[in-house]
C-alpha cells in the first residue's frame, strides 16, 4: 500500500506541515500520511540527505517521500523526482536526494515540469511538492514530469563522517553506516576519545560511547545523559577511528 511520508526541517510547531497535510488529503483523500521527521538539520540538505538515506529503511517499496529541506526556495533550482529502488522521493535538486541516489541500485530522475497557477516563492513545499506528491500517489503525474539525466554524482561520498542529527536524547547521529572494521576501534570526535559499547547498560552514568544504531548508523551517546551537551558537539562535527 502506498504511504506518503514527509521529511522537512520545519520544525514541531507552525502551520507548515499542517498545509502540506491539507494539499495532500485534496488530491489524495486515502492515502496514509506519516510524519517522519520535521527537525532536520536546519536550511542544510548535505547533512539532511543522509538522514533521510537512512531513514527510508525502514519504509515499504511504494512509499512516497514529501521531503523539503530547500535554502534556495524560489530559485533557479530544479524540482525533481526520484525513483530509487522501489521508492520515490519528491524535492529540490539541491543534493538534499542525492545520497539515497548514490546509495540505490536502480535510480531513475524526472524534473517537475508542470507550473501551478498559485505558486509561492518562499512555500514550494505547499504549492509545488505537495500536489505532485499527492498525484504521484493517485497514478496521476506522467504528464507532470520529464525524465532527465542526473549530474555526475560520482564524488558524492556514499558516508559521511559527520554528526547530522541530535535526537531528543541529545545522541549525535553520524552519516556513517556502521561496518564490522569498525568494532572495538576508538571514535574519535571533538578531542575526545570514546568506545564502543553494544547497549547502553554496558557503561557507567554519564559515560560516552559509541554503538550502531537502530537505522544502521554510527552514533555517540552518553548513558542517561546528552552527548550534544557534554562532549560540546554541533552539527557537522567530523568523527574518525583509531585502534585501541
Amino acid at each position: 500500500m502506498t504511504s506518503i511520508v514527509l521529511f522537512t526541517d520545519f520544525g514541531p510547531s507552525g502551520p507548515y506541515i499542517g498545509q502540506m497535510e491539507s494539499v495532500l488529503r485534496l488530491t489524495a483523500p486515502n492515502v496514509p500520511i506519516i510524519n517522519l521527521l520535521s527537525n532536520a538539520p536546519t536550511a542544510d540538505p548535505r547533512l539532511s540527505s543522509y538522514l533521510l538515506a537512512a531513514l527510508r529503511r525502514s519504509f515499504a517499496v511504494n512509499s512516497i517521500f514529501l521531503a523539503v529541506v530547500d535554502p534556495g526556495v524560489g530559485s533557479e533550482r530544479r524540482a525533481v523526482v526520484l525513483r530509487a529502488d522501489g521508492q520515490t522521493f519528491v524535492g529540490p535538486d539541491n543534493g538534499l536526494l542525492n545520497t539515497v541516489a548514490v546509495q540505490s541500485e536502480d535510480v531513475q530522475w524526472s524534473e517537475i515540469i508542470w507550473k501551478p497557477e498559485q505558486c509561492s516563492t518562499s512555500f514550494h513545499g505547499r504549492d509545488l511538492f505537495a500536489p505532485i506528491t499527492a498525484k504521484l500517489a493517485i497514478n496521476a503525474a506522467d504528464d507532470l514530469l520529464q525524465p532527465v539525466d542526473k549530474h555526475d554524482l560520482s564524488e558524492w561520498p556514499q558516508d559521511l563522517a559527520e554528526v547530522i542529527y541530535f535526537d531528543y536524547y541529545g545522541n549525535a547521529m553520524t552519516g556513517l553506516r556502521y561496518h564490522e572494521a569498525y568494532s572495538g576501534r576508538i571514535l574519535n570526535i571533538n578531542g575526545f576519545a570514546i568506545k564502543q559499547a553494544d547497549t547502553f547498560s554496558a557503561v557507567e552514568e554519564q559515560q560516552a560511547f559509541w554503538y550502531k544504531n537502530s537505522s544502521g548508523l554510527v552514533e555517540i551517546a552518553v548513558n542517561k545523559g546528552r552527548a550534544e551537551q557534554q562532549l560540546a558537539l554541533k552539527l557537522g562535527a567530523q568523527i574518525s577511528f583509531s585502534v585501541v
